[in-house]
């Protein structure tokens, strides 16, 4: 199938970057190019304009390659948390902007096959990179209390110890093997009510997609690495897709902004601590009617933008 890539916030990416003709840029979720074809065009290579990509998922990677022949860019195959590994590769000390648009791809819950969607039977994969551990390993070899503990926290599922005991007791009798078995094991451990509201299936296969590929584990390196690979002046975009990804963002831009730490009973500051960052947006950007009409998958889009003031300094 075709990869599409209806960029979420275009605009306000675009803005959020600040991007110059000469400076050098990162884009660390890159799959179908949307975003990066729009910043590579703004950039001008005879004055060293540049542009980093990356995607762990190799289709998306490849994808991108052809997108953006004969622009200033350069794709790698890896995940963003290796952002001072391709840096360092392309010869870069310092990068002006940085963006990172999380969670799961349209191409890859639209593409059946790779088992992201509970709306078709597939396999059950949710892989990003297409290796290592599946949904299947979770789903037949986590214990039920593991697999409860996965439900709660990353998916925030109320119902969270009855699905993990369903799951269990159907995979004694055999092996669950695919998106749609999983989907129905679910509908039927919640109560009808929960079937009628909204489809059960959401929060389960988010916390599982999640653990499957490690995504809050990459997001915590990737949020320091990308801080401390700007240029004084340059900016860290990124675009969430849920509460939870949004909660560690925000904690983490706030960290990067805290000023002094000395007790607030001291009379004056002795700790000399000063904000590494500022905040260029001081709530998280949304979409706006004409974009949530044209596309529907930006209604949970929430963008922050920081922007870097100087080196980060330890807490303690």
């Amino acid at each position: 199938m075709e990869f599409e890539h209806i960029p979420v916030l275009l605009e306000e990416i675009l803005e959020g970057l600040d991007i110059k003709a000469d400076g050098v840029y990162f884009d660390g979720t890159v799959g179908g190019a949307g975003h990066s074809l729009r910043i590579a065009q703004r950039l001008d290579a005879d004055k060293g304009g540049r542009l980093l990509c990356s995607d762990r998922d190799p289709e998306a990677a490849n994808v991108a390659r052809e997108r953006l022949r004969g622009l200033p860019a350069q794709v790698f195959d890896g995940n963003y948390d290796e952002v001072d590994r391709f840096a360092e590769e392309a010869g870069v000390d310092g990068l002006d902007g940085i963006l990172l648009d999380l969670g799961v791809s349209s191409y890859q819950l639209d593409n059946a096959e790779r088992g992201f969607s509970y709306h078709n039977d597939a396999p059950l994969d949710m892989r990003m990179s297409s290796s290592g551990l599946s949904a299947r390993d979770v789903v037949n070899e986590y214990e039920q209390k593991r697999l409860m503990k996965i439900l709660f926290d990353y998916g925030e599922e109320k119902f969270a110890p009855r699905i993990a005991q369903a799951i269990v007791k159907k995979r004694e009798q055999a092996p669950i093997e695919t998106t749609g078995e999983l989907a129905e094991i679910v509908r039927s451990a919640v109560p009808q009510k929960a079937r009628r509201d909204k489809n059960p299936c959401k929060k389960t296969f988010q916390a599982i997609r999640i653990e499957v590929n490690d995504e809050f584990g990459h997001l915590d390196t990737a949020l320091d690495k990308c801080f401390d690979a700007l240029n004084v002046g340059g900016r860290l975009c990124v675009i969430t897709f849920h509460s939870l990804e949004d909660r560690i963002v925000k904690q983490r831009f706030k960290t990067f902004t805290q000023g002094c730490i000395c007790p607030p009973d001291f009379p004056q500051c002795v700790c000399g601590r000063t904000p590494a960052g500022r905040l260029v947006t001081r709530k998280p950007v949304e979409a706006g009617a004409e974009e949530l009409e044209r596309n529907s998958r930006s209604r949970s889009a929430k963008l922050r933008v920081i922007e870097k003031l100087g080196e980060r300094q330890p807490l303690i």
